[in-house]
């Protein structure tokens, strides 16, 4: 199964969304995202139709895929944008408004064959946008809001053109109509173009930072070291880069000689820098405050984390979540509606008022005030601008609906190691009751070398030697510890009580080492609760959001951990499998967000209405989230929060703002409380209030 991401021009509003959705659907596409914001679309491709014959169809149905010339070879035309448009039609369009102005009558313009020929540029501008957009959409049975204003402006034409040929041009005088229609129109496209692309521009931020130059270390015949600048898009995996003070970390490195302050805000969203040192990861995009390094690249392209971030807001931005649905249900029959309504109009309008010329213009006004671009365009601007704050702040969501679904949430489940915790153990204390604790160590170095657990690492960390015992089979078992057997046949446990409860009745130790059903000892860590633990678990109760903790840590500790924190239940003891059912049992009475970074808290992650993951967790827990906080510790917990619920809102009132504004212009309309110019004017800037309100987001206070 091949995923093809695309960027597609040409897209106006979700009408234009919905049929690159439905064309790719129908040839045989799954998992079809189109973000009618930013032009993405990604598919998943498994036989079926051709990329040339995709790109061909897309391009049929006035679309155009970018970088893919070589199989359109399609001239861009002339009037490439609505900016360029609309100052074509700006001209013209000033001529009729000067001369509708009170006390600026021009005589001659009042000519019907002149105001013709100063309206047939205007017409086939709009035509050649407005018509063929139109026409291509109703021949594949997905009418968009283009049919609207092109039936609105050529009835305002051919209405006048036939006044002008049976010589009533005085009865039949509407260029003006027609004219401002057009103009007025691609003046909204642009508007809403603008305002649009700024709902992008924390995107664009982090794409514009993936390409800088670098420093690239060589060796010359004499192996003397020499520096040479090159884009970083030209270096590969394994090559050598200097970085001074003050400069951008180039892409994604371990540092191999020297140490410094690096700024990791564009990932983290933490201004303060973080000391690194020799072998410390470096990501690309971040900044280097003070210090000079040497490093190692080990990750190009679409591999980078930077690369990793932009691509999932991308796929985020590109879903729909469920609030969507009902929109996109409305927006897929309002254009008939609304030519329905218009028709209508037109002819209870001549029926009471026994003139078709002001029935018609009444008929018009409906068609040019109507906006299904308003409904489309509620969700995906907040989701936009949502996403998009949220990966500045190091907060990254797989999906749109995890945004949307923090909204239920009335209860969060921790795990205890690595997340309430700092996950950095150092040893406290142990005890052997082999020979001598060179031995201990060693048995419990070999064993807990295997494992990615922190506990299991600390202690790797301060009793490494070489001497370690070469095991013939050694295995992780999840809840219990590890498990080892050498080649004499001895076999080794190095886990939890669980593990030693035959032989000793003390609980309270962290590691106990048995060999052969004999007790060897047992090693007591010493681990920190995170600083910012505490003020995040009083956030939570501020909203009324009740706190569980779920281990599979010993009872006692657990419960002291629980009362420094003021956490209300706690649920210890649990292995993987018990972890999974009790999120399972917890989801099924109220929506439940599980924030964990084990390989244990997987499947717990995977199961909860929310994951969450901290960026330091296990690769199987991080894949397992649906959120991601990429700063270290649980301080963005309570901005992920509040933002899911400000996006939500947001969304909201787009959406009553799309429908109260329909439901509300398009009567006014009808009842003739509406001229056709001001309706094509207020249509086009309804989706910028939409714009404006989603891009406060950027601004407005969630916590």
């Amino acid at each position: 199964m091949e995923n093809v991401q695309w960027k597609v021009e040409g897209m106006d509003c979700s009408s234009c969304a919905l049929t690159i959705h439905k064309y790719l659907e129908k040839q045989g596409m799954k998992n079809v995202k189109v973000n009618s914001v930013s032009g993405d679309v990604s598919f998943e491709m498994n036989g079926g139709a051709a990329t040339p014959k995709l790109v061909k169809g897309l391009s049929d149905l006035g679309y155009q895929v970018a970088n893919q010339q070589q199989v359109t070879e399609k001239k861009k035309p002339f009037f490439s944008t609505h900016l360029h448009r609309f100052l074509f039609c700006l001209p013209f369009a000033l001529v009729f408004v000067l001369h509708m102005i009170a006390g600026l009558h021009i005589h001659f313009l009042e000519n019907p064959w002149l105001q013709l020929g100063l309206t047939i540029p205007v017409y086939l501008v709009g035509m050649d946008f407005f018509g063929r957009s139109a026409w291509k959409s109703l021949r594949n049975g997905l009418p968009n809001m283009n049919v609207l204003v092109a039936l609105g402006s050529s009835a305002a034409f051919v209405y006048s053109l036939y006044g002008t040929l049976t010589g009533q041009a005085e009865n039949f005088m509407f260029y003006e109509t027609s004219v401002t229609i057009i103009t007025l129109v691609f003046l909204g496209n642009y508007l809403e173009d603008a305002s649009i692309q700024s709902t992008q521009r924390e995107l664009r931020k982090l794409v514009k930072s993936q390409k800088v130059m670098a420093n690239m270390i060589a060796f010359d015949d004499k192996h003397q070291e020499q520096i040479f600048p090159v884009e970083n898009t030209q270096l590969r995996v394994g090559d050598l880069i200097l970085i001074r003070s003050g400069e951008q970390v180039p892409i994604d490195s371990k540092i191999l000689w020297g140490d410094a302050h690096i700024n990791e805000a564009i990932v983290t969203g933490e201004s303060l820098p973080v000391h690194k040192y020799a072998k410390d990861k470096l990501i690309g995009g971040s900044v280097i405050t003070d210090g000079t390094i040497k490093a190692q690249v080990t990750a190009v392209g679409d591999d980078t984390v930077l690369a990793g971030i932009i691509n999932m807001v991308k796929q985020a931005q590109g879903e729909k979540p469920p609030v969507q649905q009902l929109a996109d249900k409305i927006s897929a029959i309002f254009v008939p509606l609304v030519i329905g309504i218009a028709v209508v109009a037109l002819g209870v309008n001549w029926i009471l008022m026994k003139e078709f010329t002001p029935a018609l213009m009444r008929s018009i006004a409906v068609l040019v005030i109507a906006c299904p671009c308003a409904m489309g365009l509620a969700t995906p601007a907040a989701i936009a601008v949502g996403l998009g704050r949220a990966a500045k702040n190091g907060i990254l969501f797989r999906n749109a609906t995890s945004l949307e679904m923090f909204k239920n949430i009335t209860q969060v489940v921790f795990d205890k190691t690595g997340t309430l915790t700092t996950g950095k153990f150092i040893v406290s204390g142990f005890r052997f009751l082999v020979d001598d604790d060179s031995e201990f160590k060693k048995i419990a170095y070999s064993l807990e070398k295997y494992s990615n657990h922190p506990i299991a690492k600390s202690i790797t960390d301060e009793w490494k030697t070489n001497d370690e015992i070469r095991w013939n089979k050694i295995e992780e078992i999840k809840g219990l510890g590890m498990k080892a057997s050498d080649k004499e046949g001895n076999e080794y446990w190095a886990g939890s009580f669980n593990v030693a409860k035959e032989f000793t009745k003390e609980d309270n130790h962290n590691i106990y080492i048995v060999k052969n059903n004999q007790l060897l000892g047992w090693i007591d860590v010493k681990d920190e609760i995170r600083p910012e633990a505490k003020s995040v678990i009083d956030y939570l109760h501020r909203k009324n959001i009740k706190t569980i903790l779920l281990s599979g840590d010993r009872r006692a500790k657990c419960e002291a951990l629980a009362a420094q924190l003021n956490i209300d239940e706690v649920i210890a003891e649990q292995t993987p499998e018990q972890k999974l059912q009790k999120i399972a049992d917890l989801n099924a009475a109220t929506p439940t967000a599980m924030v964990g970074d084990g390989i244990n808290d997987a499947p717990a992650l995977a199961k909860a209405t929310i994951g969450i993951s901290m960026s330091e967790a296990s690769q199987v827990a991080v894949q397992s989230a649906q959120v991601v906080l990429m700063s270290q510790g649980l301080k963005k917990l309570p901005m992920a929060l509040g933002l899911g619920k400000a996006t939500y809102v947001t969304i909201k009132q787009n959406l009553f703002w799309a429908f109260a504004y329909n439901i509300v212009a398009i009567p006014v309309a009808a009842f003739g409380f509406l001229t056709p110019t001001f309706g094509a004017l207020v249509m086009g800037l309804s989706d910028v209030v939409l714009a404006i309100n989603s891009v406060r987001l950027f601004v407005k206070k969630v916590e």
